[in-house]
């Protein structure tokens, strides 16, 4: 009987424990599911990006990311940037992708870049604008994917082809020239909220298997609330590419850009860099601007136009393609044209007025049309 009394007490200890346990994993449960989402999902608040649905854009998970990149291999990088490096990358069905990767992504200036391109893409839609094809997001990472662009960047064709690609021609060049204007002009004026893109350059400029120009690197692009200028305390952009009065002021417009502009027009013609302390070597001006307008005045003009358009007969052309870039460019920034206007400049409406006005005003001596001259 008393055996018979402590198997009774054992079996109803053991009865109550398991009673016990199991409630206890009843209230576990939600506990563990909750950190088991939380440790799946750490990212979701950086995706809280005001105005932009973000179904628009394919989530694309980091495997997937990494098997196209084949591990994000040296031998893919095509590019780098203020956000990170790009890499070349190939879809199970044969797609080809740029995807730009960023690591240590909690910085704010790496955030900051990735939601602005996040909410710029997903209110813009140009034929000269790159489009965004999808994000990935980590713990760790994030990354931007775009459509891979089999001629890379203007400043690439410029600067780094291989010998076995040739250089850019003229009709090429008139054609990056337009099609960078349009889209500039469409950010400016066309969008329900105006955008300064702020960091135009030809490293910017990104082409197609047809060298149709598309516009990239909007991660430090702002929205305008109409208004004309707006207040920043700290400059963004490439140095060369700066307007001087945004360098000493902070403030950037719309006309910001359209100094960036003259400057990459200046790029396309001498194939030089904007900023460029090799020039040093000879005694010449860093800035390619004031290369320009130096060689200008000296009538050293052989030495201004790249040497891969030498024994062309695109004078004319590029004395215009000069004029413009001199206008967008000139000391006084409320005589700068409108992207609007050098759209139609550029296709031919009025050009020579807008010179001939800009001549008779400032008195200045720089005469391109000397390019004519048998060099």
């Amino acid at each position: 009987m008393q055996v018979k009394k402590k198997y009774l007490a054992s079996s109803s200890s053991s009865s109550t424990g398991a009673i016990a346990g199991r409630f206890a994993r009843l209230l576990a449960a939600p506990v563990i599911a909750l950190a088991h989402y939380r440790r799946r999902k750490p990212h979701k608040h950086f995706f809280d990006i005001p105005e932009v649905d973000l179904r628009w854009f394919k989530r694309f998970s980091m495997l997937e990311l990494q098997v196209a990149s084949d591990n994000f291999s040296n031998r893919n990088i095509i590019g780098r940037d203020g956000f990170g490096k790009v890499y070349k990358g190939r879809l199970a069905d044969g797609s080809l992708l740029a995807v730009k990767r960023r690591k240590e992504e909690r910085t704010q200036g790496g955030k900051q870049y990735f939601q602005t391109t996040i909410e710029i893409a997903s209110m813009t839609l140009h034929p000269n604008l790159i489009w965004l094809h999808g994000i990935c997001m980590t713990r760790t990472e994030r990354v931007l994917v775009y459509p891979y662009m089999s001629n890379g960047s203007v400043a690439s064709c410029l600067r780094e082809r291989p010998e076995s690609q040739p250089p850019l021609d003229w009709p090429k060049r008139e054609r990056i020239a337009l099609g960078s204007a349009r889209g500039l002009a469409y950010l400016h004026h066309h969008c329900d909220r105006k955008i300064i893109h702020r960091d135009v350059k030809a490293a910017n400029i990104l082409l197609d298997e047809d060298f149709e120009a598309f516009i990239g690197g909007f991660g430090w692009a702002k929205l305008m609330d109409h208004k004309d200028t707006y207040e920043n305390t700290t400059v963004s952009g490439t140095y060369g590419h700066i307007a001087p009065e945004y360098l000493f002021t902070g403030k950037s417009s719309k006309k910001t850009d359209v100094f960036a502009y003259g400057v990459m027009l200046l790029e396309l013609i001498t194939g030089q860099r904007a900023f460029d302390l090799a020039r040093l070597v000879n005694c010449d001006d860093v800035m390619l601007l004031d290369w320009v307008k130096g060689l200008l005045k000296e009538k050293k003009l052989e030495t201004l136009v790249d040497p891969d358009l030498r024994g062309n007969d695109i004078d004319e052309e590029v004395e215009q393609l000069i004029q413009l870039a001199l206008l967008c460019t000139q000391c006084c920034p409320t005589k700068w044209p409108k992207m609007s206007e050098v759209v139609r400049m550029l296709e031919g409406d009025g050009l020579a007025e807008r010179w001939e006005e800009w001549q008779i005003i400032t008195g200045d001596i720089i005469r391109p049309v000397e390019l004519s001259e048998p060099r």
